[in-house]
């Protein structure tokens, strides 16, 4: 609840930072054009009238200047720009506009804000964050290898690609079927991406295990993995993308990371669509891969033990309980001939509700 008298919203950009605030006792508002210098935002809020509380969007400045502004007792929110009521009317939008909006809002208790992660947490999604953009690199780049061999007729037939065997076939049998130098040039280049990109993948999954194994993550990620499809990777990703699960339940984690279905109802009309994709979309990829693992013959192998044995035994019977709980979902789906994606997605859907419940458990 908004209990200061002055409310405070700031447009950060860059190079530049649009501030308005608003005295809720005289109705005065004050304007001011600042640099991102969080002294000199921290100056011109602490000259208003007390108390002040501040607001700002969540952007790519990152939450540093709330981290500064709370540090100096200065109340602070970051508001999910997605959840922001703005006028449906007004065709006019400038950064001046929108401070004064965000002020009147916080003024209001309108503001949605969103979760503000410590400094070490913000760290480690970072690295999680990297290794997903490098995953997407190494695919894009095989693909432009594997299309280069296409266009000229040279296509594999060993099994699957990108394995050992089929990393041999590239260098010593489908680069000599190019007749020209340029286009075996081309090859070389995006052969050396290929393989300069995974190594970068590598030694990203090694600082990745490395901080999975003694971090404040380590607990959640060992319970995580008593599910099946949710490696060490997969579940250090899920544990600080989602960070303090206690803000979900098993329902409500699924609307979150957009797995629920798309409603347009009014009347007695009730219209599903398509899931809403909102939220976090690593996320939401990482769990409709894992959920691909619960299709299979349940059968608990040597890894599975492994990672068992890391966690608590409450934590093993409640991944063994969710584990014959998913593939049975996968059996009935399969048996009403339902379409394999989108069981996927239910069953993913499903899948974050167990997460959830493993990550909140008490040792």
């Amino acid at each position: 609840m908004f209990t200061g008298r002055t409310s405070v919203g700031l447009d950060v950009h860059a190079r530049s930072v649009a501030a308005a605030a608003i005295d809720s006792v005289t109705g005065e508002l004050f304007q001011a054009k600042l640099t991102p210098s969080h002294e000199h935002i921290k100056s011109w809020v602490q000259g208003l009238p007390g108390p002040v509380a501040v607001t700002y969007e969540a952007g790519p400045t990152g939450f540093d200047l709330c981290r500064a502004l709370e540090a100096a007792g200065i109340r602070c929110q970051v508001a999910a720009p997605s959840k922001l009521q703005k006028p449906s009317g007004d065709r006019a939008k400038t950064d001046a506009k929108d401070a004064i909006h965000l002020a009147r809002l916080l003024r209001l208790d309108e503001i949605t804000a969103v979760r503000i992660p410590s400094v070490d947490q913000e760290a480690a999604r970072d690295l999680v964050r990297a290794r997903e953009d490098c995953r997407g690199d190494l695919m894009r780049a095989r693909h432009r290898l594997s299309k280069l061999l296409l266009r000229h007729g040279i296509v594999y037939y060993g099994g699957a690609a990108w394995t050992g065997k089929h990393d041999a076939w590239l260098r010593h049998e489908a680069q000599p079927q190019l007749s020209s130098r340029a286009t075996r040039l081309a090859f070389d280049s995006d052969y050396e991406a290929v393989l300069g990109v995974k190594a970068r993948r590598d030694r990203l999954d090694a600082a990745i295990e490395v901080m999975a194994a003694d971090s404040e993550f380590t607990a959640i990620v060992h319970r995580l993995g008593c599910l099946r499809g949710v490696s060490t990777l997969t579940g250090f990703a899920l544990a600080v993308e989602i960070g303090d699960w206690h803000r979900f339940t098993g329902n409500t984690i699924g609307a979150f990371v957009g797995l629920v279905p798309s409603e347009h109802s009014s009347g007695q009309s009730r219209v599903q669509g398509s899931i809403t994709k909102t939220g976090n979309t690593h996320v939401r990829r990482l769990l409709v891969e894992a959920a691909w693992h619960h299709r299979g013959r349940y059968v608990v192998g040597k890894t599975m033990r492994e990672r068992w044995d890391l966690a608590p035994a409450s934590a093993r019977a409640r991944g063994d309980e969710g584990n014959r709980r998913l593939h049975h979902r996968w059996v009935k789906f399969i048996d009403r001939r339902k379409k394999n994606t989108i069981a996927n997605v239910a069953i993913a859907r499903e899948l974050a509700g167990w997460c959830c419940s493993l990550a909140v458990l008490e040792e």
